[in-house]
This record gives structure tokens, sequence and C-alpha cells, in this order.
């Protein structure tokens, strides 16, 4: 298999990066413009014989030089602009990322003759507010953003459609929960597991937006990687959700997180963020279905690997 990453140098590329090497790829190319993903991530990779070009999906050249380096069988594009507050105050770079960018990659992938594209989309952010609605939510559930982020990405998986009936692509939308895990980062708007071990680590008061209550679906980034190996050795096309189906809400999520750490659990409370919901949790049935694909790693399970790998990392930086 050849394989090429967009945003490979990421949190989650950089570990889809390491499992397709495991899997035996022949070639991995990673493209990523490294404005949020870290050369460091690729470390062991590069290592091994996988390619990094720096280059920026909305820009067309880029994205051809990425797949005539990889001449790939498998594109996962994971490359995209992730932060909900950015997409509120920039919705037209939002849209220039997340739909511009995934068009560069569909129009290469079809120049190039790929066999299967697999697009990192967002559970949460597309469906919008659960409050009041059955969760989890199936992938049929109506979806209705609340920040320009989830309807870029919403936007995005209608090109992946467009292009897969009007062009033969074979493609799928993986619709992610709230993925956490090694590599994430805790500064900006990173994942509230990655800001949290970040702050009990170093002994800060965590900070909680809201009233704590809003929940999430938290999923384990090994458990993420291997559903894209999954949809990758599969045909079928439209949308997967790659959750736990379980809403943990986030003064929870503290709660565990602290006791792992040996300590308790004292946050400091500010405003909610605009374009955050307050509950939602997505149903993984058709994945496990189809793919043959299901979480694995339990919450507190993940959450000890996660807290364990943010301390050796603070012990090297000491």
């Amino acid at each position: 298999m050849r394989a090429l990453v967009t945003g490979g140098a990421g949190f989650i590329g950089s570990h889809l990066v390491d499992a397709l090497l495991a899997d035996g790829a022949e070639t991995v190319v990673v493209l990523d413009d490294l404005s949020s993903g870290r050369r460091e991530n690729l470390e062991g990779a590069l290592a091994r014989g996988a390619r990094l070009i720096e280059g920026d999906i909305r820009d067309a050249d880029a994205v051809a030089e990425a797949f005539a380096a990889a001449q790939p069988d498998l594109v996962c594009h994971l490359a995209a602009q992730i932060d909900v507050r950015v997409s509120v105050a920039k919705p037209v770079f939002d849209l220039e990322v997340n739909v511009g960018g995934t068009i560069n990659v569909l129009e290469a992938a079809c120049e190039a003759g790929t066999r299967r594209v697999l697009f990192a989309s967002t559970g949460g952010a597309i469906y919008g507010e659960g409050e009041g609605r059955q969760l989890p939510l199936p992938e049929d559930a109506e979806r209705r953003p609340d920040a320009p982020y989830g309807q870029s990405k919403l936007a995005a998986e209608g090109y992946l459609s467009l292009y897969e009936r009007l062009r033969g692509l074979s493609a799928a939308a993986l619709r992610l929960g709230n993925v956490y895990g090694p590599r994430q980062d805790p500064h900006g708007e990173a994942g509230v597991v990655a800001i949290f071990c970040g702050a009990l680590l170093s002994g800060r008061t965590p900070l909680v937006f809201g009233d704590g209550e809003q929940t999430r679906d938290y999923i384990y980034v090994e458990d993420v990687v291997a559903g894209f190996l999954a949809a990758a050795r599969s045909g079928a096309s439209g949308a997967f959700n790659l959750g736990t189906g379980l809403e943990t809400s986030v003064l929870e999520l503290g709660r565990r997180l602290a006791a792992a750490h040996g300590t308790s659990f004292e946050p400091e409370f500010r405003p909610p963020r605009e374009g955050e919901i307050q509950r939602i949790a997505i149903d993984p049935g058709r994945a496990e279905r189809e793919l043959g694909w299901r979480a694995r790693v339990g919450l507190d399970e993940g959450l000890a690997r996660t807290l364990e790998w943010a301390r050796e990392g603070l012990g090297a930086r000491d």
C-alpha cells in the first residue's frame, strides 16, 4: 500500500502514520504545513522511511507535489482548521481550509487514480446540540451544526459524496468523537483531556467553561486509528461514527483524571464558549456492523495512559 496522510504531523495523523507503517505500507507521505502539527511527532516514522512534505492543502501545487511523491492507493485526509472559536471569528478562512482544501485533495485523488479516500470529519459539531434528542445519535440523525466549523465539515462531506457519484472515487467520512491521547497539545484550544493533564501536572487550577455538565463522547486515539485502518480495508462509503456511544461530563472527566493523578479536581469556572454544545454522544453501530470496528480502550485506561505520557514528557523537559 502507498499512503498519503494530510495533517499527518498532527495529533491523530501522526499516530495514523505510525500505524500505517506498522501495517506494512511501502510508502507513507505526509502533507502538513506544521501550523499545528509538529515535526517531532513524526521522528520515529521519518526514521522508518516516511516522508514529510511541508505544504498547505489550500495550495493545489503543494497537494499535487504530495500526490506525485506518494502515488497513493489510500489517502487519509486529516488536515483541517479545527478550532471552533476560529471558525466563529473567521468563517471564510474556515471554509477555505476545510472545504477548499478538501476539494483540492479530491481533485488530485481523481487525477492520480487513488483507490480510496478517507476523510476525518466530526461527530458532535456536525450533529449539533444533543439536548432533547435521543442519544447516542446515528449517522442518519439530523445534521444541524452550531458553528461554522461543523458546517464546513458537513459541506466537505457533501463534496466527498459528489466525487464518489460523479467521478467514481471510493470514499468514506469518519465522524470522530472527542479524541484524546498522547501527543495532543495542551496549549490553545486543544482537547480538554490534554488541557486538564497539563494543569494537573503543573499544579495549575483547571479551567471549566460553562457549568461543567456538558457531555462529550471521548474516544482514545488508538481506537480512532484502528477505525481508519478498518475503513481502509473496506469499500463501504458514506459516514461512519467513530465513538463510544457514551456521554461523559466535563466535570466527571476531570474527577476521573484527577483520581488517576492521585489528587482532587477543583476547577475554576469561566463563561461558556460560543458555538459549543451542551450534550452529545454518537452511535458507533454502523462502524461495528460494516467495518468490524468498535472502541476497545475504556475511558479510565485511556486517561491513565495519556496522563503517564504527559508526565513523562514533563519530566523530559525538566
